[in-house]
């Protein structure tokens, strides 16, 4: 068997249980890899913590001149990194190519945000000066198994902290690779640490009393059970977990213009990305029915199929069987509680992920408060736009929302009153700039965003008052005689 551990620089096979790999795309088995056991956990977290101080005691000069290696490995490796996330995750070849494309720019925005973000600064005597946490477990997810966990690696290391990497168990070889480039381009022993397995792995990691921190990006059900189990012991904490993501359209002109937005935002990466939107919520006008009518022919109309396939599908599979069951499931929930399927969701080949879109009329009937993880969109019509805002604010989460219009007025109303962390006008929900913090309120994070704000995350600022020399002041305060 290949070694799919990498710990304080040496690579080896994971010593715990076995886990069985599927292809999104067949169901046929991709191989196998081995979970990680207590021992290998605890040597990975203290071979991190050992490396600590010499790797936070190097200049940042000389951090970046490493990651920038890891950059450039990232864009001679292009391809492979891609070709490796479409076998795991079945994401059509062009679409892997942009995740893959985005883990190498992530090094320049990473650093532009630590200068800007975590740079010293005062007048003297007064000096603010960023420290990195210590050591940090991040915790990856299968729907961007490279760009989302690199996104916090490299604003960590950059910061001096030290890294273990546990990858989803859906998504292990993207890991690998990963971490065979931070390898290649010099990263030191320790520094950053490799570790396999599912969420008895990732539990074990997070309540350990070595961690400084925990990055995690997943479902909101593991989220917050991080978040619960770490309340009191002082771990940083960045948690990206999801929305149940509104979509709000009043008045609009080009209907196959606002359609194609729809159905990139509803149905991008089989409709796995946390951003995805969940609820279209639609303001009655004279053109609604004619916009529903076009969004229902141009979904039905889009081609899914294997990542390599030609043409190029638009969509690929969801990442199992499981998965995609789940989405016929949730559109039998919801018919049979009075909703009307306007597209109704098929398996598309049985054993695999390969599930078509759902665009489910909601409108009247009780909906749960749930983040369907796949290609299912529900449907919502509404009188106005004051009862649209109520009813996409009406939910626990609250990570990305946005409104299609060619009113303005009706984005200044929508950007002051709707409660998330990501408002986009114009512009499909699942487009987002590494520029820019990304992150949510309510059950859909902690008030940590990621991207350009993961900086802040990654170390911690010290206050200094800092004099040449000691001298006594003038004038002593009451009460003290100097002798």
């Amino acid at each position: 068997m290949t070694p799919d551990h990498f710990i304080n620089g040496t690579w080896e096979q994971g010593a715990g249980a076995s886990i069985c790999l599927t292809s999104a795309c067949t169901g046929e088995s991709r191989g196998s890899i081995n979970s990680s056991s207590e021992e290998q956990i605890e040597r990975a977290l203290i071979a991190a913590k050992n490396a600590f101080p010499a790797w936070a005691g190097k200049t940042l000069e000389q951090r970046i001149e490493i990651l920038e290696k890891y950059a450039q490995l990232l864009v001679t490796h292009k391809d492979q990194l891609a070709r490796s996330i479409s076998a795991e995750a079945g994401k059509p070849h062009w679409e892997a190519l942009t995740e893959a494309g985005a883990m190498a720019g992530k090094f320049a925005l990473s650093v532009k945000a630590h200068q800007t973000r975590c740079a010293e600064f005062g007048d003297a005597p007064s000096r603010v000066r960023f420290k990195p946490h210590g050591v940090i477990v991040v915790l990856g997810p299968f729907n961007f198994p490279g760009h989302l966990p690199n996104g916090h690696i490299i604003p960590a290391l950059l910061a001096g902290n030290t890294v273990v990497f546990k990858p989803s168990e859906l998504t292990p070889q993207t890991a690998i690779l990963m971490l065979q480039l931070l390898e290649k381009a010099g990263v030191p022993n320790g520094v950053i640490n490799l570790l396999q397995g599912g969420g008895d792995i990732g539990a074990a990691l997070s309540n350990h009393s070595i961690p400084d921190g925990i990055f995690f990006t997943g479902s909101s059900r593991t989220g917050l059970a991080i978040k619960a189990a770490n309340a009191h012991n002082g771990k940083i904490l960045a948690l990206e977990m999801g929305g149940n993501n509104p979509l709000v359209v009043t008045e609009v002109a080009d209907l196959a213009a606002t359609a194609l937005i729809i159905i990139q935002s509803a149905f991008l990466t089989a409709g796995q990305r946390c951003t995805c939107a969940r609820r279209l919520i639609l303001v009655e006008n004279s053109h609604t029915d004619a916009l529903i009518q076009k969004l229902v022919s141009m979904t039905s109309n889009i081609t899914i199929g294997p990542p390599d396939a030609e043409p190029a599908p638009f969509m690929g599979p969801v990442i199992n069987a499981q998965a995609a069951t789940s989405v016929i499931k949730r559109q039998e929930e919801l018919t049979s509680n009075g909703a009307k399927a306007l597209l109704e969701a098929r398996i598309i080949s049985a054993g695999t992920g390969f599930v078509s879109p759902a665009i489910i009329d909601v409108t009247g009937t009780h909906v749960s408060d749930t983040e369907t993880f796949g290609p299912l969109l529900q449907i919502i019509r509404v009188a106005d736009l004051p009862e649209a805002i109520r009813v996409a604010n009406d939910t626990a989460y609250g990570l990305s929302a946005g409104l299609l219009s060619d009113e303005p007025a009706h984005y200044l109303l929508f950007r002051n009153q709707i409660n998330a962390g990501i408002v986009n006008y114009n512009q499909q929900l699942t487009g987002a700039s590494g520029a820019a913090p990304f992150g949510g309120i309510g059950i859909s994070g902690n008030h940590r965003p990621s991207a350009f704000f993961a900086a802040d995350y990654c170390c911690y600022p010290v206050a200094s008052i800092e004099l040449d020399k000691i001298s006594a002041p003038a004038t002593p305060p009451p009460g003290i005689k100097l002798i």
